[in-house]
């Protein structure tokens, strides 16, 4: 693929390993509303990477497949929406919570988008964050 690829900077922020999830629900903090749960974990060792990662996790309590992908990409669109509001160097796992599905369906992305708004804002950076 070419450096300028559309498929490329989807992957880019993502993470993958389920090291790196332990790690921002082991030492991260969490923030939660009746719709989603957003661990933050500022990243200091690592200067030469700068840049906002996320994790997504949705059980099958959401629902079945299609509709577990679909709050996955809802998600991902709402998250890096906020992206002006993040704190720089930081790791995110938002976990999604049940009832975010009715909202999704009722409300659209800009539901998801209002009810991220208020963790995002209660991640802000932290003491000792750059």
């Amino acid at each position: 693929m070419s450096a300028g690829s559309p498929r490329e900077g989807r992957k880019r922020g993502r993470l993958s390993r389920s090291g790196d999830f332990e790690r921002v629900y082991r030492e991260g903090r969490s923030h939660s509303n009746r719709f989603l749960v957003l661990y933050a974990f500022p990243r200091r060792d690592r200067d030469d990477d700068r840049g906002v990662r996320l994790g997504i996790s949705v059980s099958r309590k959401v629902g079945g497949a299609v509709q577990r992908n679909a709050v996955k990409r809802a998600l991902r669109e709402a998250f890096w929406s906020l992206q002006e509001s993040l704190p720089a160097a930081h790791d995110f796992v938002l976990v999604a919570r049940p009832d975010v599905a009715g909202l999704l369906e009722r409300d659209g992305t800009p539901g998801v988008v209002a009810a991220l708004e208020g963790l995002v804002a209660d991640a802000g950076p932290g003491p000792g964050t750059v």
